[in-house]
C-alpha cells in the first residue's frame, strides 16, 4: 500500500487545532539536545477522576529533566551528565531504558517541581483546596507505601513546564508561608530527595554527616536538613562556592577533588549522603565508620564506580538506594517550611519560554541552590478555567 491512501499520520496529542482553550507549555519531543524543547500552545489538561487542575506558579529546574532528555538513565550510558558523548547519546536513543521506568513517554511535558494554585477539581476529587497555594509531591507510590513501585511526575507523565498541570489530589499539599512562588518552586524534588535520604539513613542528633555536591539543589538541601536534625555536617563543594555552603550551615567545607581520607581521616563519619558518585566514591566508603550508612539518589559525576568489597563487608556498611520517597517525607517538608526551620536557596528565576537559556546556565554549575521557571500570566480566555 502506498504512503498516502489508507494510512493516517499519528495524531500529536498536543495538537491544539480546534481546541477552545490552550496554554503555553514546553514539550520535550524526544531524546536529544535543546532542539527537542518546543515552547508552544497545547490543550489545557482536563482533570479526571480524583484529580485536581493547578495553575503552575513556578517550576524548578533539575538534573533529572536534562538527564531524561539526554537518555542518561539508559544502560548504554557510562559517563556523568557533563561528560556524555555523542556516541552514548545516540546509543541511548536505540534502547527503551532511558527513563526512570524504562521508556520515556515522548512527546511529553517535563517539570518535576510545582508550586501552583488549585483552580478546578475533577469528579470525586476533594475540592477543599480550591484556591489554595500548594506544592505537588512528584514521587507517587501507586500501590501504596508498602510497595517500592513508584512513578514520577515529569518522568512518567506530564509535569509542570506549562501554565497548567493536572495531578492526583492526594499528591497536593497546601502550604501556608510568606515565601514567594519562585522560592516555593525550589522545594519539591531537591528537598524531598534530600529529606528522603536522611530519613532512610536515620540521621540523628550528634552524628557526623558527609554531604557530596553540597552546592547543588539536592546537596544544599541536605546540608540544611541534616543541620535541622542536629547533625554535624562536612560538605564537599567547588572552591568558588565554599563560602556560600558554609553560610547555609556546613560545619566544615572540603574542596571538591581534595583527598577525603587526608581531610577527614579513615572511619570519621557516620553517614555519607551522595548524589554525585563518580571517581570520589571509593574515598567516601573509606571515611565511613564501621556500621556507617551510605545513601545515594544519583550519580551526576558518573554511574559506574569502583567498589572495594572489603570496605563494604569488613566495615559492616549499609548502602541505601533512595528513589521512592517514604510516606512521612513530604508532609515533614511542609511542616518545616511553615515552622521556618528551613529556607529556600533560589539562585535565579527565568520566564518559562527561556528554558533553553536556563538549562544551559544550569549545566555550567556556577550557581548555588536552584533555578526556577515562571510561566506567563493567564490570558482572559483562560480565566474561565478557574472555579469560583
Amino acid at each position: 500500500m502506498g504512503t498516502g491512501e489508507g494510512t493516517m499520520p499519528k495524531k500529536d496529542r498536543f495538537d491544539s487545532e480546534g481546541c477552545a482553550t490552550t496554554m503555553k507549555a514546553v514539550v520535550t519531543m524526544g531524546n536529544g539536545g535543546y532542539e527537542q524543547l518546543a515552547y508552544r500552545d497545547v490543550p489545557v489538561p482536563e482533570p479526571g477522576d480524583g484529580e485536581l487542575l493547578l495553575q503552575v506558579l513556578a517550576a524548578g529546574v533539575n538534573n533529572t529533566e536534562i538527564n531524561t532528555r539526554l537518555g542518561w538513565y539508559s544502560s548504554a550510558v557510562t559517563a556523568g551528565t557533563e561528560a556524555l558523548t555523542s556516541e552514548e547519546r545516540d546509543a541511548a536513543k536505540t534502547k527503551a531504558d532511558g527513563g526512570w521506568n524504562e521508556a520515556t513517554p515522548f512527546p511529553f511535558i517535563q517539570g518535576t517541581d510545582c508550586c501552583g494554585r488549585v483552580v478546578a477539581a475533577g469528579p470525586g476529587a476533594d475540592g477543599s483546596t480550591l484556591g489554595s497555594r500548594v506544592l505537588v509531591r512528584p514521587c507517587i507510590r501507586p500501590f501504596g507505601f508498602d510497595s517500592m513501585e513508584n512513578i514520577w511526575m515529569a518522568s512518567d507523565f506530564d509535569g509542570a513546564f506549562a501554565q497548567f498541570v493536572k495531578i492526583d489530589a492526594r499528591e497536593v499539599f497546601p502550604v501556608d508561608c510568606d515565601w514567594s512562588d519562585a522560592e516555593l518552586g525550589t522545594i519539591p524534588c531537591a528537598y524531598g530527595t534530600a529529606e528522603n535520604m536522611l530519613h532512610r539513613a536515620k540521621v540523628s542528633q550528634g552524628e557526623h554527616v558527609l554531604v557530596a555536591g553540597a552546592s547543588g539543589g539536592v546537596g544544599s538541601a541536605v546540608v540544611q536538613l541534616a543541620k535541622r536534625r542536629g547533625a554535624r555536617v562536612a560538605a564537599i563543594a567547588g572552591e568558588g562556592k565554599m563560602t556560600q555552603v558554609r553560610s547555609i550551615g556546613a560545619d566544615r567545607v572540603i574542596a571538591r577533588g581534595d583527598d577525603l581520607v587526608a581531610a577527614l581521616g579513615e572511619e570519621a563519619v557516620d553517614v555519607v549522603v551522595d548524589n554525585v558518585a563518580g571517581p570520589a566514591f571509593p574515598g567516601m566508603l573509606k571515611v565511613l565508620k564501621r556500621g556507617g550508612r551510605y545513601a545515594s539518589s544519583g550519580a551526576i559525576a558518573g554511574p559506574l564506580v569502583t567498589l572495594d568489597m572489603r570496605d563494604f563487608y569488613l566495615k559492616d556498611l549499609t548502602l541505601i538506594g533512595c528513589t521512592a520517597w517514604d510516606e512521612p517525607v513530604f508532609p515533614n517538608l511542609i511542616s518545616y517550611i511553615e515552622k521556618g526551620e528551613i529556607r529556600p536557596l533560589l539562585a535565579k528565576a527565568f520566564p518559562l519560554e527561556q528554558i533553553v537559556e536556563a538549562q544551559k546556565e544550569f549545566t555550567e554549575k556556577k550557581h548555588v541552590g536552584k533555578f526556577v521557571l515562571i510561566p506567563p500570566p493567564l490570558e482572559a480566555s483562560q480565566l474561565g478555567l478557574i472555579s469560583r
